[in-house]
């Protein structure tokens, strides 16, 4: 497939071009009427008895058929009496009605609410609880679980059922759209730039779920990095297994394909189903998270010369993927195709990336506490690193940024960057902090370090430091070592025995003290605990970053998120270790 480079608008033209208003869904409408019978969506589904083999389909859309389909649904909300400035939860299932309404609202400038299922029943409660949405679209699952568990039962006045009766709540959106016309062009809303077109949550991984304010500006620049620093031209076909990310396809004019899935587990994902889906479409971009990296890298690595042919990038995010998985899924790249390893974070998505196989050379320095590379920053984006503080920052001073090489927490500017959580005024304060040009830097929360290179590299969450007390002196002055996660656990994932490492803080006598919670790796017996801890002391005696650390606890199986299943839940191993501890 040959694969045109693609213009990209400076700053100066967007504003420009902005000046009446913003709506990412002029690029749907764009490709409606250059490309129209291209292909837009594809959703594969398996389908079968339980027990016998699943039958895969699929169901597609082009260009055009997507654009009415998503003008007909505006026209049918705002007949229904939901229209702009409204908030509605959207709670719908990777499918070309998931695609369409979500256009729909943002053509209507109504304000689509974007959760994580996995985030688990009581934060999406609290989600809703926040948000305080007026309507609420979803499949007559959804609709179940919110009567079950109350969700915007304070709110909610307008109720709409996706594939299923009415009975389910409200309105079927089958029965509204057969009193719209098929023929009429809605005139879609122009927002402010910086208008609130939706809130997405955070998954709450690495804490509370907080709502994001998103504006149809940070669209577009996320829109234009996805073009100018990751190449991506009109006509590609992605494979894309997060929601949110297969939304960019049909407005960069590249085709989404939905593989059969659960997205918030992607490591209960069917490889073979995946592998179907790029083979039928020959797909030339691949989105995927390290727990689905690890995944299909294993299935792979059962099949003797097989390539993913058509594959031209892979996009990988969501949280660091270990370079042993990554080296494993790229044996099934043609020679010269890597991984592009993303760094960002809801609020800020994407800052910066760094391919494969520079990233394979710096295996040395992470194994020896260096820190993850993450890369460099893409194109419009500012990163500095600032001293580590819990205090509020209002105002940007250059006089605020560490020296090269040392570590601090990572803050960072552009066009990406939200500027607010919803109703979160304390968090966004704590994470804001406003520039002279009125843009905003967004503290990550993560801790990291610029090199001399320009190489960010990440240190762990500012969250999971100890700082270990040296001394029983509670005296203003009395001694203090600070340890980072990833850079300690670096260290001890080297051993033959250990699988992955988690660095916790505990009280004994009193004083913060840091333990190294272990999970061991397949078939090692931890019988012999006595000999692996005398091994790793003598491990962490050879290096600055770990030298002190003297207490481990081998846990059986690390709690970590869904949807990853990479980030460790420390704060659980925390309270955990300081009951074993005790015992």
């Amino acid at each position: 497939m040959s694969i045109e480079p693609v213009a990209v608008k400076s700053t100066a033209e967007l504003s420009e071009e902005f000046s009446s208003g913003a709506n990412l869904c002029r690029h749907l409408h764009q490709a409606a009427e250059q490309i129209p019978d291209q292909l837009a969506v594809a959703v594969q589904q398996a389908k079968g008895a339980f027990f016998s083999p699943k039958q895969l389909t699929y169901q597609e859309v082009n260009f055009k058929q997507l654009d009415v389909l998503s003008d007909r649904i505006a026209f049918a909300l705002n007949q229904y009496g939901i229209s702009r400035g409204m908030k509605a939860v959207l709670m719908v299932t990777p499918s070309i009605d998931f695609f369409a309404l979500t256009f729909a609202l943002f053509k209507t400038g109504v304000v689509p609410i974007l959760v994580d299922p996995g985030m688990g029943i009581k934060n999406l409660k609290q989600c809703f609880i926040e948000a305080k949405p007026d309507a609420f679209i979803g499949i007559p699952k959804a609709h179940l679980a919110r009567r079950l568990f109350g969700w915007g039962s304070e709110s909610v006045n307008k109720k709409l059922t996706v594939a299923g009766s009415s009975l389910w709540g409200g309105a079927s959106l089958t029965t509204l759209l057969d009193k719209v016309p098929t023929d009429k062009a809605y005139p879609m809303e122009m927002l402010d730039t910086d208008e609130m077109c939706a809130i997405l949550f955070t998954s709450g991984s690495t804490g509370t779920p907080k709502g994001v304010v998103y504006s149809h500006k940070m669209f577009e620049a996320q829109i234009t990095a996805l073009k100018q620093d990751y190449g991506i031209a009109p006509g590609e076909r992605d494979l894309a297994t997060f929601p949110l990310f297969s939304l960019f396809g049909p407005a960069l004019g590249m085709a989404s394909i939905v593989p059969e899935m659960d997205a918030s587990k992607p490591i209960t994902a069917n490889p073979e189903y995946i592998f179907a889906a790029v083979d039928r479409y020959q797909c030339s971009n691949m989105f995927v998270n390290p727990a689905l990296i690890e995944r299909l890298g294993e299935a792979a690595s059962h099949k003797t010369d097989f390539k993913l042919a058509s594959l031209k990038r892979v996009i990988s995010a969501g949280a660091p993927a270990t370079i042993n998985s990554i080296k494993r899924f790229s044996q099934m790249l043609v020679p010269g195709v890597e991984v592009l390893n993303s760094y960002g974070a809801t609020e800020s998505l994407p800052i910066s990336k760094i391919a494969s196989g520079e990233l394979f050379n710096t295996t040395d320095v992470t194994d020896n506490g260096g820190g993850i590379c993450v890369g460099r920053a893409i194109n419009g984006v500012q990163i500095a690193i600032i001293g580590i503080t819990e205090k509020a920052i209002a105002n940007w001073d250059d006089s605020l940024c560490l020296p090269t090489g040392e570590i601090g927490e990572i803050v960072v500017k552009g066009s990406m960057v939200s500027r607010r959580y919803y109703q979160r005024p304390s968090a966004t304060a704590v994470a804001k902090i406003n520039a002279a040009d009125g843009h905003i830097y967004h503290r990550m929360g993560d801790l990291g370090y610029l090199d001399e290179q320009g190489l960010l590299w990440m240190c762990g969450r500012k969250a999971h430091r100890v700082d270990a007390e040296l001394s029983a002196d509670k005296a203003e002055n009395h001694s203090v070592k600070r340890y980072f996660s990833i850079p300690c656990e670096r260290i001890f994932n080297t051993h033959p025995q250990v699988q992955r490492s988690a660095l916790v803080a505990i009280k004994v006598n009193g004083k913060v003290t840091p333990l190294v919670c272990l999970e061991l790796k397949q078939g090692v017996s931890c019988g012999s605990s006595a000999q692996l801890y005398s091994e790793l002391n003598t491990l962490a005696e050879k290096h600055t970053q770990t030298v002190g650390i003297s207490r481990y606890l081998i846990h059986p199986n690390f709690p970590v998120d869904i949807r990853h299943n990479a980030k460790i839940f420390r704060e659980k191993l925390a309270v955990w270790a300081q009951k074993q501890h005790k015992e």
